[in-house]
Formats: C-alpha cells, structure tokens, sequence
C-alpha cells in the first residue's frame, strides 16, 4: 500500500504517489540547480505550470492519483536539465529522454501577438500561425479593405475580440509551434528578460523625475486615455458601417446604371410600370446615388478622423463640391417623389350597365352568377394576386390583376342589371378616367347565368395606377338567385347586407325589402337573442342484434347493416335501401 501526498502545482492539486513525488521533487531540484541566476524563478514558475497543464491533461478525474508513469511522460515531454545546454548565441540539443511509450506531439496555436504586431497584434498571429512574413499578411489585409469594401476590417476587429493574446511563455511557445520543454523556456525568458534590461537601460531618468513631480496630471492622463480608447471603438464602428454601405450602394448603381437599357432585366417591368415622370433610369440612379453615398463618404471620413490622429483632411473646394452635389441630387430625388405622388393624386372611372332582361322576380328560372379564370395567366380562381407585370398570348407586356370586387345591391326596377365600374388613378380625374377607359374587362350573359371575368389586364404603357374593376349587380325585391363558389372569394358585400363566408355554391338566396336571405341554409347556431339553444335529449340507443354490422369510414360517413337492410349515415344525408325485393 502506497501513500499518497497532496500537492499544489502551478495552481493546481493534484493527489500524488510518495515515490513518484520523490521523482518530481528531484526533477524539480535537477533542473533549478541547472539554471543560471538571471531569472530563476521566473523560469521556475513557467516550467511549473507546463507541469501543470500535462498532468491535468493526463487525469481523467481530481481523485486520479498521478504515478510514476505520468512523472516519465512528463519528464519525456520537458527533458532532462543535463540534456540542455543554454548560452547568449546558440541552443543546441545533444540529446533527449523519451519515454518506451509515450510519444510528444507539436501543437500550434492561434494567439495575438502583441510585441510584434502593430495595432492588435491580429496579422502578426497569423503570420506565426502560417509561417509567413507578417508584412505580406498586412498587405494583404491592405488591399482587402478595398476590394471588399471594407468588410475586411470588420474581419479583423472581430478577430482582435475573439483571438486571445499570447501573455505567458507556454502560449508564446504554442503561438510558434516550439516544442514546450525546459530549454525552450529558460530560452524564452531570458528573451524577456533581455528585453526588458535593454529597455530599463535606454529610459531617460532625468525625464522620469520630471514626471514624478505631476502624478496628479498623469490621473488625468488614464481617464482621457479611456476616453480616447471609447472614442476610437466609436469611430471604428462608423467606419466600417458606413464602408459597407457605401460598397452596397456604389454596387447597386453600376448594376442600375448597366442594366437600365436592357430590357431582359428582372427589374425593367417594375421601373417601367413605376415610372410615372418618364425621366431615364439613369438620371434617377445618379441623383439617388449621390444623395446616399456622399453622407455616407463623410461618415466613412469622420470614423477614420476619430481612429487616425494625423489624418489629412479633405480640401475645401472638394467639400464645397460634395457639399453642391448632395443638395442638388437632394433636391432631384424630392422632386421625383412629388411628381411621382401627384400622379396618383386623383381617382376617375367610367361606367357600364346592361340589364338583365331575359330575368325578372317573377320568372321562374333561378339567376346564376359566377366568376371565370383565363387559365393561361392561373389555374385556379385562388391564385390571387392584386398585380404583376406579365405578357399576353401575342407576347405583349401587360399588367394582370384579381382587384376585381362583386356587391349584391337591391333596386327598385322590375328588372336585375350589373354595373361594371372601372376604376384607375392619375394627375386629375379627367385623365384618370381615361386611362380606367383602358383597362380590358370581360363578362357575359347567358341564359341566366352571369359570367363574370376574375382579373382585368391593362397595357404597360399605362403604368400601375391602381387600376381595379367594381361589379355591382342590382336585384329586384323578390328575385331568387344562386352563386357559385367562386363568387364569394370576390365579394366584397356588407355582411349584414348578404354573407357568402360558408357558401359552398349550393345554397339559394331571395332579395328581400331590407336584406339577402338564404333560402335553404341550415339554421343558425344561436337563436336571435343572441343565446345557445338548448339542446335535446339523445333518446336512448336500443340493443342492436348480434348480426348487425357498424362502420365508420372517412368523411363522415357511417354504415349500419345486417341481412335485410343496409343504413348509410353521412354529415349530409341519411339513406336507407332493403336487400330483398318484394
């Protein structure tokens, strides 16, 4: 029975066997008693905690107690102080412990770099990482702020957020890809120390009295250096925001500016049927371009100004000129946008009625309405759509709609008749009405039935001006009528008035003195004080016999059978036929 000693290590505790404590001990002794006086401890305290971070790798658990076998692979990984021999100029291994079966694999690792880096020490991570030179990363980077328009520098900022910095010697180690072990260490801290020697030796004390003498200024000095820092972060953010969007609209213009002429384009209808003033495509996108992009190049040099102390400012005849351009394109683009609403100012329609003499109340064949599809612009009456800008059977550009509404009215006449109202939108109502004149529209009479079209279609030429088609067909007192199903996905009539929500097409209607009603619908589910009726009682269901046979199949429907009678019950109706003829 072995005995176990608790440790702290680097941080860490560990539960160690005495004899490989023993082992770690005069490890640790071994390669004390092999360094140089320079930096000591500072080595000591990096090589304990590499130890540290291999045992904690090594231990599947904190009740693991660490042995001799996790000693030897340590030492296996770190070495033998006698195998290193360190001095000013040149590091060279003689030899190596290795351990029968352990095998110590290099690790590289992504880390800032911050003595060597310029800004966040982000490029020369990468140039670590890579074993490039970092002044082509930095190039890189250079030119990438402009081909991506600024995307790039969004990239390193968060990468300046993300990726830590190398602060210990194990990460400056991993950050190269060197081999962790003593002489590595003792090799990288006396870098540091060398360093930071050469550094004490160039300060200038007599300028470092002179300081001393202000420490009350120097408190000032961290809060407006925390400030600036805050101020910097800000400018960055308006830098890159207004970058990427100032890219976005320079790439929309040259697209529009290209694109405007050709008529294949997926936007060349849509600007045609919007385009109300008639001014080129290309005046448009030049004012719309220099009216965003000229705030947003100022932005893009006030996030620079606030980042870059020594920046160049523009001259001021450039801004003058930016400043007369954005007022003038400014100006354009609000001009456009009252042309443009004065053009949908007003509201004219033309009319057209036909009576619908072959019906009258006292007739007694029931009047039946219902709308019609062209199935070369739908498949179906619920391809809805209020407008697109599509081509007709001979290939020419039109505007196809469904604004097509149907009223139920009730006159006074002996006779039914529909009132077809076109309806469109322009400058006044004069030439509103003319251009309603131009919308194509269709319907029929035959027999009694009412055909009515389901869209309308108006020439693109005319652009979208809300063109729209109003039915309204006007039924004597007394009239009995009966609508498809298609019709209530068009009707637009006051509830009150005549519903159609739950008309399935097979229900018919009288115009009365003051409302539609329905004539064979079922009746409604709350009495007309607004209250549940009661609902009676369910008389008892009697015994059936052992040869009677229920099913209950899809769609309501059940079947009640034995050897004389079959039963059909469904939502709908209930029917009964005998199996044996009299």
């Amino acid at each position: 029975m072995n005995k176990t000693v608790s440790i702290n290590l680097g941080g860490f505790f560990f539960h160690i066997d005495e004899d490989a404590y023993q082992k770690l001990n005069r490890y640790f002794d071994a390669i004390r008693r092999s360094l140089s006086p320079d930096g000591k401890d500072e080595i000591m305290s990096d090589i304990e905690n590499r130890i540290a971070e291999l045992l904690s790798e090594k231990l599947k658990n904190d009740k693991q107690v660490v042995g001799n076998k996790e000693v030897d692979e340590i030492m296996a990984v770190m070495g033998q102080p006698e195998d290193y021999r360190i001095d000013e100029e040149t590091t060279e291994q003689k030899s190596a412990y290795t351990a029968s079966d352990f095998t110590y694999t290099k690790t590289k690792k992504f880390y800032r770099d911050s003595e060597k880096g310029m800004l966040g020490g982000v490029c020369a991570g990468l140039s670590h990482y890579f074993r490039i030179d970092p002044l082509w990363i930095r190039i890189i980077f250079i030119i990438s702020l402009f081909v991506s328009f600024g995307t790039s520098l969004f990239i390193y900022i968060l990468l300046w957020i993300l990726i830590p910095k190398a602060i210990t010697t194990t990460e400056k180690l991993e950050m190269t890809g060197e081999p962790i072990n003593i002489s590595n260490i003792e090799k990288k801290v006396k870098e540091e120390i060398d360093m930071i020697t050469g550094k004490l030796q160039n300060v200038d004390y007599d300028k470092l009295g002179a300081n001393a003498k202000s420490v009350g200024n120097g408190i000032g000095s961290v809060f407006s250096a925390l400030f600036k820092g805050i101020a910097k972060a800000i400018g960055a953010i308006i830098a890159v925001i207004s970058a990427v969007c100032l890219g976005g609209v320079i790439v929309m213009f040259i697209s529009l500016l290209f694109s405007s002429s050709l008529n294949n384009t997926f936007w060349h209808k849509w600007i045609n049927g919007f385009n109300y003033t008639e001014t080129p495509m290309w005046v448009l996108g030049l004012a719309a371009f220099f009216a965003l992009a000229i705030p947003l190049f100022m932005l893009f040099l006030l996030g620079l100004k606030i980042l870059v102390d020594n920046l160049k400012p523009i001259g001021t005849i450039t801004k003058v000129t930016l400043l007369f351009l954005w007022i003038i394109s400014v100006a354009a683009v609000a001009y456009f946008g009252m042309s443009q609403a004065a053009e949908v100012n007003a509201e004219g329609k033309t009319v057209v009625k036909k009576q619908l003499s072959e019906i009258s109340a006292a007739a007694s064949d029931t009047l039946q309405i219902k709308f019609r599809y062209n199935n070369y612009y739908a498949k179906s009456f619920y391809e809805d759509t209020d407008f697109r800008f599509t081509q007709d059977s001979l290939g020419n550009d039109i505007i196809y709609s469904n604004k097509i509404t149907f009223y139920v009215m009730k006159t006074d006449e002996a006779s039914p008749y529909v009132q077809i109202e076109k309806i469109a939108s322009g400058r006044s109502s004069s030439e509103a009405r003319k251009r309603a004149e131009k919308i194509k529209y269709n319907f029929e009479f035959q027999g009694n039935t009412l055909i009515l079209d389901n869209y309308l279609i108006t020439d693109l030429n005319n652009k979208f001006r809300n063109q729209k088609v109003e039915v309204y067909l006007y039924l004597p007192e007394g009239m009995i009528f009966k609508c498809d199903e298609s019709v209530k996905q068009y009707d637009d009539t006051d509830n009150s008035f005549f519903d159609l929500w739950w008309d399935s097409g097979e229900h018919f209607y009288q115009m009365e003195k003051a409302k539609v009603k329905c004539l064979d619908c079922p009746p409604d589910e709350y009495n007309s004080d607004g209250e549940i009726p009661e609902v009676p009682e369910m008389p008892e269901i009697p015994e059936l016999p052992e040869d009677v046979h229920i099913n209950a199949g899809g769609n309501g429907k059940i079947h009640i059978s034995d050897e004389n009678v079959n039963v059909h019950v469904s939502v709908d109706s209930i029917s009964v036929r005998s199996k044996k003829r009299n």
